[in-house]
């Protein structure tokens, strides 16, 4: 475990340099602290005296994994004590935590991933430790990381990987992040104005950055999920063709596109700008068809199931009930208040008595369907739909970022490792 060395060792130390060692300062502490600690304490002093740990025994061993929202298929057994015990007999756990550049490509971000992993390995093994892999928890985007990292064309360590435990990932993207980019992030305090509150703020930096790109709907998503209704009805739905990067992400003149161009460069940074954004959605419509079908055989998921918490799967403008439309695809924006409502005005209607055609507004509708408030279930569950899982945790009570301090969710994590802990074969024996 974490301990302070004791005074008098060679080369003592403290626990909280033990732990930057780990890398437990590169990711948002708040978040994830309960997890590695949780971690940390349960795989490395599982039993003490001969007796379980209070956690393991109360959470995890004999309890069925229909407590913690576990599907019916594929189907999980319980653990107990004896199975525990032959886990983690003879076993070292270190926990360790990386962060990566969010703005960058997942694919780099995963390579980078893999070669820090194999350094890992190596230092390990170097100290005369048996070391020959590793399991991944994720969260969120570090789902699409971990997958490029055993991706054999970019990573390519799955040999090194005995497992992966994915939370919150947006397997296919997210209308979401459509979304944000056009109204900005939603609610209110520090880290939302940090992220960005408006469309511009916020396409300012995901225009240019591929990482945030790839959070967008792939076209493994589907159709038909940006939509335009008026009355209740829908009147147009994007993308008609299986493909959002072409029908919705990069078009031009359309007030529904994913871009406003005038928001992408407000620095004025030569080279940045519409051309470049184009470029950066090629580069990420490549990773999502290359990762598609890539997750790990010792795969498990958790993620929010909750109609509590709604997220953006279908992502809707509404038009002005009264409005007189014509031709929706040269309406254009007369005012944007970057949060979502639009002015507008339809210059395919013919000028009455020396006037131009009235305005109307649009509106951007709140989230409806079932999610985490971030990522909708129809995204998360395509990792169901895969039928490449060894099991799967639909779950609610709890919100994207804070996904690691519910308990539903630390008891299904630390399950899922045990799980996958249990399929070491060791080159040794």
């Amino acid at each position: 475990m974490l301990e302070s060395d004791l005074p008098g060792a060679p080369n003592p130390k403290t626990k909280d340099k033990k732990a930057r060692e780990r890398g437990w300062g590169e990711v948002y502490f708040s978040s994830y602290y309960e997890i590695l600690a949780l971690c940390e304490e349960n795989l490395n002093a599982a039993f003490d005296g001969g007796n379980m740990e209070t956690y393991l025994r109360r959470y995890v061993s004999e309890v069925s994994p229909e407590k913690w929202k576990a599907t019916k298929t594929p189907s999980l057994n319980e653990l107990n004590e004896k199975i525990i015990r032959n886990i983690v007999k003879g076993c070292w756990f270190p926990v360790h935590a990386m962060g990566y550049n969010w703005l960058k490509g997942n694919s780099v971000s995963g390579t980078i991933i893999a070669d820090r992993i194999k350094n890992i390995i190596k230092q390990y093994q170097d100290q005369g430790f048996e070391c020959e892999k590793v399991i991944l928890v994720t969260h969120s985007m570090g789902g699409l990381v971990a997958r490029a990292a055993i991706h054999p064309e970019m990573g390519n360590i799955k040999d090194k990987v005995l497992g992966i435990v994915h939370g919150v990932m947006p397997a296919i993207g997210a209308g979401t992040a459509y979304k944000r980019v056009r109204c900005g992030f939603e609610g209110s305090g520090i880290p939302v104005r940090v992220l960005g509150n408006t469309g511009p703020k916020v396409t300012a930096v995901l225009a240019n950055a591929q990482g945030g790109l790839e959070l967008l709907p792939s076209q493994a998503y589907g159709n038909n999920w940006l939509q335009v209704t008026q009355h209740g009805k829908n009147v147009k739905s994007l993308p008609e063709k299986g493909d959002p990067y072409e029908e919705i992400y990069k078009v031009r003149n359309k007030w529904y596109g994913l871009l406003r161009e005038d928001w992408i460069n407000p620095a004025h940074i030569f080279g940045a700008g519409f051309k470049r954004t184009c470029a950066l959605l090629d580069r990420a419509k490549d990773f999502h068809n290359s990762i598609e079908s890539t997750y790990h055989d010792q795969s498990y998921a958790h993620y929010g199931a909750d109609s509590n918490r709604m997220a953006w799967h279908k992502v809707i403008w509404d038009i002005d009930k009264n409005a007189n439309v014509n031709s929706i695809d040269r309406l254009t924006i007369i005012e944007d208040d970057e949060k979502g409502k639009l002015q507008m005005l339809d210059p395919a209607l013919p000028n009455t008595k020396n006037k131009s055609p009235p305005n109307f507004s649009i509106k951007l509708l709140d989230a409806a369907d079932p999610g985490d408030q971030t990522v909708p279930l129809h995204s998360a569950d395509a990792q169901l739909r895969s039928g490449k899982f060894k099991g799967i945790f639909r779950q609610t009570g709890y919100e994207h970022q804070s996904s690691y301090g519910d308990p539903a969710v630390l008891a299904a994590t630390l399950y899922s490792l045990l799980q996958i802990a249990a399929t070491m074969k060791w080159s040794k024996k």
